[in-house]
Order: structure tokens, then C-alpha cells, then sequence
């Protein structure tokens, strides 16, 4: 089993590359690329980490040696957001490194499962899956765009209300992956500890600001780095068990389903040697989930226009 991490020198790429090096099953392969010259040094560090993961890591004009016979490639490249800047303005500086590293695997490793970290994830899985369609290599059951940060936040948040334990939750999230389009599904929590209709907008509010509260405490330091490169890890992970053929392997992530609510949609899938099995249906949903999912449907079609009229 090879994953490659393309970013693998940034904040996520360095933390998701450790965190992967710890927890893939013996024997795994681990490569790492990214433009950065230091990029083969970070691989001969985690190489001293005792765990049997092979770790080879890949620099400047050499993605595609670092790409080579992929089964899983997680794509972490491009820029952070900063304060004060808006996620239109982080798509103008993102959206050409993922044509041109999505163009790398389309002609490298057609038949990887693509999982996309990048932001603005609205609109960069749609670019990856043109660039994917022009190549005539897309298989929609293979490309992903990573929400999971979005539920572990819902997690956390959560349980300090419910006096539950984060571990034990497990919130679904659906829609997209930023601001009003973040959609938790707070009425889906399991158990007798219910919210009520004030925690209930308050929690949904933090879960869709999450990401800027974090760019304001670290004043300009980055974005959310490492509690993204856990979620990666856990996505990661996930493919990795649905590669090797284990069962009920579930994850919410940001595809192209059946296109009931829009084209791309974070939602239920069961996951496959092949990618996705079967998209699961998002089940009941309250009347505020209503309210909010129709009021959200705009922005995230209009974010998916974005990427599909960028390749064109």
C-alpha cells in the first residue's frame, strides 16, 4: 500500500505525514513531495521514527517519481488562509497548483483514490475532477474532498455541552466545506442528552466560524494546521482499511453523489477496494437542518461553477 502526500512540507503535509508514518499498517509505503527543496530531509527525520513504514520523501520537478504506483494521494498543497482574507481570495492562489498537481496524477497514478485538503474544498474537488474528465481518467468514486475536520469540530463542541466525551460522538456533517454551507446535524445525536433550539444555533454558528477563530488566535501564525492533519489522518486511514478490504468502513466527505442537493456534497459513504461503494442518504432532519440546507445551496453551487468554469 503507497499513499502519497503532495504538500507534504507545509503545516498540514508535515503533521499528516507524521501521523500517517505512526499509523498505517506495517509495510506501508509513505512518500512525500512538494515543491520546497527540505522536502527530502523531512523524510529522512520521520525515517528515525520506529515503525515499519517505508518513508522516501520528493522535491521541485520530481511528483512524479514521488506518484508512482500511488493507491491513495492526499493533496495538501497550496496556500493557508490568512486574516482578513477571503476564500475567494485563497481559490485565485490555489486553484493553479491544483490543476497542475491533479494533471501530475491524472497522467501518473489515474487508478489512486484522491482525497483533496486543499481550500477552498468547495471548488477545488470540482477543478481536480475536470482536470481529471479532460484527461478521460475520472472516476467519481475515487475523488474526495476531506470535510472531516468539520465533524471532529462538531465533536469537540458538542460534548463540552453534553458533558459526553468527544471519542464517543460522532456528529454528521454535510453540505461543503466552508462557512454557511458547514452543515452538522445536531439533530442526529444519539442518546438523552438533547440541545436545545439556542445551543442548537450556536454550536452550528461555531462549527461554520471554526476555521476563522482559529486564524485570529494565531494572529497571523497560520490556519488550522494540525487538527486538520488529524482529520486527514483519520480520512487517510479510512481509505486505507477500504483498500484492504475491511468491512463497514463509513465517512462523510464532500463528492459527487447523485445530485439531489447539488453536483458536489459532503455526505454518508461506504467505502470500497474501489472508493465508494454506496452513497447512504443523509436520513431525517430537523426543521432548522432544513432551513439551513436550503439557504446554503446557492453559495455551494456557486463555488462548484467557480471550479468548473476556471478548468474551461
Amino acid at each position: 500500500m503507497k499513499i502519497t502526500i503532495l504538500g507534504a512540507a507545509g503545516g498540514i503535509g508535515q503533521a499528516l505525514s507524521l501521523l500517517l508514518k505512526l499509523q498505517l499498517p506495517r509495510g506501508s509505503k509513505l512518500s512525500l513531495y512538494d515543491v520546497s527543496s527540505f522536502t527530502p530531509g523531512i523524510a529522512v527525520d520521520l525515517s528515525h521514527i520506529p515503525t515499519s513504514v517505508e518513508i522516501n520523501g520528493f522535491s521541485e520537478q520530481n511528483a512524479a517519481l514521488a506518484l508512482k504506483d500511488a493507491d491513495i494521494v492526499c493533496v495538501s498543497a497550496g496556500f493557508a488562509r490568512k486574516p482578513g482574507m477571503t476564500r475567494s481570495d485563497l481559490f485565485e492562489l490555489n486553484a493553479s497548483i491544483i490543476c497542475e498537481l491533479i494533471e501530475q496524477v491524472a497522467i501518473t497514478s489515474p487508478q489512486a483514490l484522491i482525497a483533496i485538503i486543499t481550500n477552498p474544498v468547495n471548488t477545488t474537488v470540482p477543478i481536480a475532477a475536470e482536470i481529471l474528465k479532460k484527461a478521460k481518467v475520472y472516476n467519481k468514486n475515487k475523488l474526495f474532498g476531506v470535510t472531516t475536520l468539520d465533524i471532529i469540530r462538531a465533536n469537540t463542541f458538542v460534548a463540552s455541552l453534553i458533558n459526553r466525551a468527544p471519542e464517543d460522538l460522532n456528529i454528521p456533517v454535510i453540505g461543503g466545506h466552508s462557512g454557511s454551507t458547514i452543515l452538522p446535524l445536531l439533530s442526529h445525536i444519539k442518546g438523552e442528552a438533547q440541545l436545545n433550539k439556542t445551543q442548537i444555533h450556536h454550536i452550528t454558528a461555531d462549527i461554520q466560524t471554526a476555521g476563522t477563530k482559529v486564524l485570529e488566535a494565531k494572529s497571523g501564525g497560520g490556519s488550522a494546521t494540525l487538527s486538520m492533519a488529524y482529520a486527514a489522518a483519520r480520512f487517510c486511514l479510512s481509505l486505507v482499511h477500504a483498500l484492504q478490504g475491511k468491512n463497514n468502513i463509513i465517512e462523510y466527505a464532500y463528492v459527487e453523489g447523485h445530485g439531489e442537493y447539488a453536483r458536489f456534497f459532503s455526505q454518508p459513504l461506504l467505502l470500497g477496494q474501489n472508493g465508494i461503494t454506496t452513497y447512504l442518504p443523509i436520513g431525517a432532519i430537523s426543521e432548522f437542518e432544513m432551513y439551513m440546507l436550503a439557504n446554503m445551496l446557492d453559495q455551494l453551487k456557486n463555488d462548484i461553477i467557480l471550479g468548473e468554469e476556471f478548468v474551461k
